[in-house]
């Protein structure tokens, strides 16, 4: 696939601006769904203006914080366990965000920053790895001001499920055991009062754009692991045929002192 063929694959009408990023780059730093896709479709709901303070938690190789400083002006604190902040630091130099992107190593649970310092915590692909946890949200709406920002994108379930799909056998994995739907995202934030949750739903056709990307992947991507790995999502996917997997979305606010 040559780079106009590449580029044709991943202009999607739906996120105009993710168009505008190098997709060899996309594919070179994938490290599962198509992020940008989904941080677009999140922030066309999430009102983000110049100046804030975001927090990108689990950035992985921080495509999306580039992303959010490029796009919206914020400045970011890229934080992430699994990827060294000085390989992040390299991309965010090379992107010519070095002074609005901050990369650093970081645990979710222990977090290195004062309370209420950032104005919006975002999170994509990445908050079902330690967001399930019945605490965890109260814990991290200590670090959002009052009037605050909370956002996430990540794999989730069309309807919560009680065993395997059998048609999925073949492909589950025990970490799926994260994944849940809309609905029980909402409930597990709304029951603590530490967010209110302003909007919640699952993308249209996400499965199919999950499956799309993983279809690039699997051609242009640059290894055969990036490859392979592709190819069994996709054909997953196939299997599914969005009866079961989808992207659960979320914007939710913390309340303001004496308000909501």
């Amino acid at each position: 696939m040559d780079d106009e063929q590449l580029r044709a694959q991943l202009t999607l009408p739906r996120f105009p601006r993710s168009a505008a990023y190098d997709p060899r780059w996309l594919i070179r730093n994938v490290m599962g769904p198509n992020p940008l896709w989904l941080l677009e479709e999140l922030t066309a709901r999430m009102p983000l203006r110049p100046g804030m303070r975001v927090l990108d938690l689990g950035c992985g190789k921080a495509v999306t914080s580039i992303f959010l400083a490029r796009e919206f002006g914020v400045t970011v604190w890229a934080a992430d366990l699994w990827v060294a902040p000085t390989e992040n630091l390299a991309r965010i130099r090379e992107a010519g965000c070095a002074d609005r992107v901050f990369p650093l190593l970081a645990e979710a649970r222990e977090l290195p920053f004062a309370h209420g310092y950032f104005d919006a915590v975002i999170s994509i692909d990445a908050y079902h790895y330690f967001g399930t946890d019945d605490f965890y949200v109260g814990y991290l709406a200590d670090f959002i001001r009052p009037g605050g920002l909370l956002g996430i994108a990540v794999p989730g379930l069309r309807a919560e499920i009680d065993r395997v799909p059998e048609h999925l056998r073949p492909y589950w994995q025990w970490e799926f055991a994260s994944l849940h739907s809309v609905g029980w995202w909402r409930r597990h934030w709304e029951l603590t009062g530490k967010v209110g949750v302003l909007d919640a739903w699952e993308q249209d056709d996400g499965w199919r754009y999950w499956r799309h990307w993983c279809r690039v992947c699997a051609q242009a991507g640059e290894d055969e692991t990036v490859r392979e790995a592709s190819r069994h999502e996709a054909r997953m996917l196939d299997a599914d045929e969005g009866r079961t997997f989808t992207f659960a979305l979320l914007v939710a606010k913390k309340p303001e002192v004496g308000g909501t």
